[in-house]
């Protein structure tokens, strides 16, 4: 298999929530990023050279859907690269603004109310992707809390139970729990 269809689908696993952060980002290299980087721009220039042959509002809608491609998949990229929640937090930004910019796009097909509608149910979808992507981080952040609280707890007391021996064998179970529980 070779790198190109290796972060392909990488991308697509991570697109779908099948990989953790540490495995996405512990599978690309600085060159194998700079040269996905690399197709992702001819990918979309491709796509953007394609909106040419179209006029009006189809061609801007097919021009806003390639520009939320590259957005998403550049975002899904530097995900891979770093696998830091703070950049996960980024593709799914990218992918409901990406969504967001489409529909609104495409409401210019529309007039008056039915208009007026669309761009209403678009900027409707895009804030519940934001809040549900905000209480996604909220409840990560949460359980990030609530396991490090636990941890502490668990580690005060593996700590008193070590107070009641002595010498080498007190220095050993210390040694231990701070190991243990990272403290």
């Amino acid at each position: 298999m070779n790198l190109r269809s290796t972060l392909i689908r990488a991308a697509c696993l991570v697109s779908t929530g099948a990989v953790c952060a540490a495995a996405a980002a512990a599978n690309i290299t600085p060159a194998a990023y700079d040269s996905a980087k690399k197709d992702l721009e001819t990918t979309y220039k491709s796509e953007r050279e394609a909106c040419n042959s179209m006029s009006g509002n189809a061609k801007d809608v097919c021009v806003e859907t390639a520009k939320g491609k590259e957005k998403v998949a550049m975002a899904r990229l530097q995900y891979m690269r770093s696998g830091d929640a703070e950049d996960r937090n980024k593709v799914v930004e990218a992918r409901y603004e990406a969504d967001y910019e489409v529909a609104e796009e495409m409401c210019d097909d529309q007039a008056g109310n039915a208009k007026d509608v669309c761009v209403a149910k678009a900027k409707a979808d895009r804030d519940k992707a934001k809040a549900d992507a905000k209480a996604s981080k909220a409840n990560a952040e949460a359980r990030n809390d609530a396991a490090e609280t636990k941890n502490k707890a668990d580690y005060k007391v593996a700590s008193e139970r070590c107070d009641a021996m002595s010498g080498n064998a007190k220095d050993s179970c210390m040694a231990s729990a701070r190991a243990r529980y990272g403290q």
